[in-house]
């Protein structure tokens, strides 16, 4: 019998699509909503979450800063309601945009609350999976706030975030990069998220070869992706499986201490090539460290897929992503680290849906109270 978090894994092409679609056909309120705010040539946007949804933000806030030409931080609801005066230190018109799978967390409400005392000028968009959810009600009809709905079927069962993590993510990119609705670009990374759903087998053998820690490494958005990755395997194992991050270049400075024998590498590899020169440093000293099979570089070659299966930097090319922004290309990638994480989890006799029976972590955070600011 299948699990919940496997369907919601191998649906992501689906769910991409779907995405992309329902953007389109929002796109005139959407286009009235954004268009006067990002006018301001003084606007900040802030991309907000809890967990993995504020990977989410950290994950897209360099790229779409850089294609928007504008300022573009990423900050955790965790980060915001416990220090809301460091977010919003400046008096900036804001576009604070909340990312939730549920949206029921208590900091997810208390976040967009704390913008409104605190900033002088604020406007919500709110990218959820749940129609039901506390967020979702208390902006869908607020002036000033637009409610963005990922397809009904991202609203993950599972205990771990998987389609909702990456649908919401492509749907900030194509509502706020510039790129605009890009269904072309949308049926490159469901082919390429197709692709490794083929490969569920090859990383099912691969966790269960008796690893008890993996490192997930990438630069830029990549490193954000390798962030999320490592959840996923802290997540699904229930902590029995040791896992970290880092970017390329940081690895080095201390936190190399973790390799030892039992360990795999995973390494996502920039389509920059300037950033990719930095990838193919640590993928090559990981597999003099490790040995090679224990060491996976995934990527999607040179900006024209050719050459790097020459140069034996990629392990896996992923198909037609080469001249994409790094943002995008993570998506399939992490379709593998949540595979690698489900498989695991089967691996060590743990049910994927429900690593922690006993409710030690929860799918939904619970026990958080929300203090009053004074």
């Amino acid at each position: 019998m299948s699990t919940a978090t496997e369907i919601e894994i191998g649906q992501q092409p689906r769910a991409w699509r779907q995405a992309t679609a329902d953007l389109e056909a929002r796109g005139p309120r959407l286009r009235a909503f954004l268009d006067p705010i990002m006018a301001r040539d003084d606007l900040r946007i802030v991309l907000t979450g809890a967990g993995s949804s504020a990977f989410a933000g950290e994950l897209l806030a360099p790229a779409i800063s850089r294609r928007a030409a504008r300022r573009v931080d990423a900050v955790a609801t965790t980060d915001l309601v416990s220090n809301p005066r460091d977010t919003f230190a400046e008096a900036l018109p804001t576009l604070l945009v909340s990312f939730a799978r549920s949206g029921n967390s208590p900091e997810s409400l208390a976040a967009t609350s704390l913008a409104d005392q605190l900033s002088p000028w604020v406007r919500h968009l709110v990218v959820t999976c749940n129609r039901h959810g506390a967020l979702a009600g208390e902006h869908e009809r607020k002036p000033g706030s637009l409610v963005l709905f990922t397809p009904e079927i991202t609203d993950d069962r599972g205990f771990a975030m998987t389609s909702s993590f990456t649908s919401m993510a492509l749907a900030a990119w194509l509502t706020l990069s510039g790129s605009g609705i890009d269904h072309q670009l949308t049926d490159r990374l469901a082919r390429a998220a197709d692709w490794m759903n083929d490969r569920r087998a090859e990383l099912g053998r691969l966790a269960a070869s008796g690893y008890d820690r993996i490192v997930y490494l990438g630069s830029g958005p990549l490193r954000a992706a390798a962030r999320e990755s490592a959840l996923k395997a802290l997540e699904l194992t229930a902590g029995r499986l040791v896992s970290y991050y880092d970017s390329s270049l940081g690895f080095r400075h201390g936190p190399k201490s973790v390799l030892r024998d039992g360990t795999v590498v995973i390494a996502y590899v920039s389509n920059d090539p300037y950033t990719r020169q930095y990838d193919a440093d640590i993928v090559t000293e990981m597999r003099a460290a490790l040995g090679r099979d224990h060491v996976l570089a995934i990527g999607s070659g040179t900006g024209d897929d050719s050459g790097e299966a020459d140069s034996g930097l990629l392990d896996w090319i992923l198909p037609d992503l080469g001249r994409d922004d790094d943002a995008v290309l993570a998506l399939p990638c992490l379709v593998a680290a949540q595979w690698f994480a489900h498989e695991s989890s089967l691996a060590l006799g743990l049910t994927p849906d429900n690593p922690f029976p006993n409710g030690e972590v929860n799918r939904v955070v619970r026990g958080v109270t929300i203090h009053s600011l004074p």
